[in-house]
Parts: structure tokens; sequence; C-alpha cells
């Protein structure tokens, strides 16, 4: 039987004149898209042209809410509730869901973004308060999280189908969280590289680790960032090697009706 991973990306990460990334490119590539909602990064004319543009390719649509941060990219913690964070992670889910009821499709699940994916790996609390608002703006929604994270028990708790999410372009710690973008390292630009790695750790279950022995990890879909430098090319170089590799690349939800 073939093997099949879904490869995923960080889209529609504008705002107004301003474009990050080259979205159509990577849509080209990739199986499921996660969507900036209003927060880190993206507007109403943003969201609605990405999940058009997505949904022209087949390609399942995902919510990417995150921090109202759009100076940091979304890349720092804003000091927040519990309460506070629940509230506009639902928002932004809605956001997104408005944009593509415009637009004739339909948003599959949520992947948080950046600091507030980041922080709900070891942070119950903040795990539990986007797995409630998740659960409250629709149970039809699945929860794109990081392997091995929080985020995953709390999303079950609330009865929400739970998806493991590796990444293509980042390094990872003996615990299993990625390395922060401020070491040296964080980020893996040989695409190569970075394709190795992933056949590898698909054929055995164990990703390499800095400074530690290799990790074991689930893995439902592979993250290229899209606003990384030569993200394309890597996506490229990612899929062809997996393919080659006689591992599919195939969504890991179907694309709502």
């Amino acid at each position: 039987m073939t093997r099949s991973i879904d490869l995923n990306s960080d889209l529609g990460e504008g705002y107004g004149p301003w474009r990050a990334g080259d979205d159509a490119a990577m849509l080209d590539l990739v199986s499921s898209a996660n969507i900036a909602c209003g927060g880190h990064a993206g507007d109403p004319d943003t969201m609605v042209e990405t999940v058009s543009l997505a949904k022209a390719r087949g390609v399942v649509i995902g919510a990417h809410p995150g921090y109202a941060d759009r100076e940091g990219f979304g890349r720092r913690i804003i000091p927040c509730t519990a309460r506070e964070i629940e509230r506009f992670t639902a928002v932004q889910i809605g956001a997104l869901m408005g944009a593509a009821a415009l637009a004739g499709a339909k948003v599959a699940y949520v992947k948080p973004h950046g600091a507030l994916g980041n922080l709900a790996c070891d942070d119950r609390d903040v795990a539990d308060a986007i797995a409630r608002a998740v659960a409250a703006v629709s149970r039809d929604l699945a929860v794109l999280a990081i392997s091995g994270t929080e985020l995953e028990p709390a999303a079950r708790a609330c009865g929400l189908a739970v998806h493991s999410e590796i990444f293509a372009d980042r390094a990872y710690l003996p615990n299993g969280r990625l390395v922060p973008r401020s070491r040296a390292g964080a980020m893996i630009h040989d695409a190569a590289a970075a394709s190795q790695r992933l056949v590898d750790m698909l054929d055995t279950g164990l990703m390499p680790a800095l400074d530690g022995p290799p990790i074991a990890l689930a893995a439902h879909s592979i993250c290229v960032h899209g606003d990384s430098a030569g993200a394309v090319a890597m996506a490229r170089t990612v899929r062809e090697a997996l393919t080659k590799a006689g591992i599919a690349i195939a969504p890991f939800l179907p694309r709502p009706a």
C-alpha cells in the first residue's frame, strides 16, 4: 500500500498591499493551507483571495489564528488570560469562515500560529483555551497540533479530531519542542537535507534532535513555512523527495463539500 502524508504551509500572511511569500506557487505544491485570520497577518481581501486560490487548486483550508501582533508577526508572546485567548481564537476562526463563505469554500481545521502555538505546546491552560474556542465555533473542525504537545490531549478532551504536525524546515530539541528561532540552527535551509530527514523520519518514526538522540513523533502533516526565503523551492524539493520515496502527498482531511 502506498503511504501518504499531508504537506501544509502558512499562507495569506500579507496585509493590505504587502504580501509575504508566493502563495499561488505554494498552493500548487501543498495539500493543506493554514490561512492567517487577521491576527498576526491577513485582512478581509487577503483572506478571501487566498481561500479562493486554495479552493481552485483543491487544497484543504485551515484557520491559522495567532496573537494580534503584526509588528512581531505573531512570534512574540502577548500577555493574555486564557479567556482572552479563547475569545480571540474563536473570533479569528469565525473571520476566516466568513471569508471562506464568500469564496464558496469551507474551513476544515485550525492550526494556531507562531508564539500562540508554541505556548500551547506546554501550557495546558492555553491549549485548553484554544481547544474550547475551536469546539465552540464548530465541533466539525479538526485541530492540527505540533506533534507530542499539550494541544493534542486538550483538543481530544473537547471531542475534536486531532492530527499531528512535524516541520520540514525547523530543528528539534531533545524534548520534542522546536529550537527557538533566536538560536543558531533553528531553521533548516538546505532543502535536500531537510527532505532526507523527513524521508528517514517517516521510515523510522524518529526525528533528529540537536544535542540529543532522535525523538519519536507522530506525523500526519509536514509544514513548510510559506514566508521563509526559498520556501517554494523547499516545498518542491520536499514533495519530489517524498514522492520518489513512495510517499504520496495527500490531505490529512478531505476537503469539505
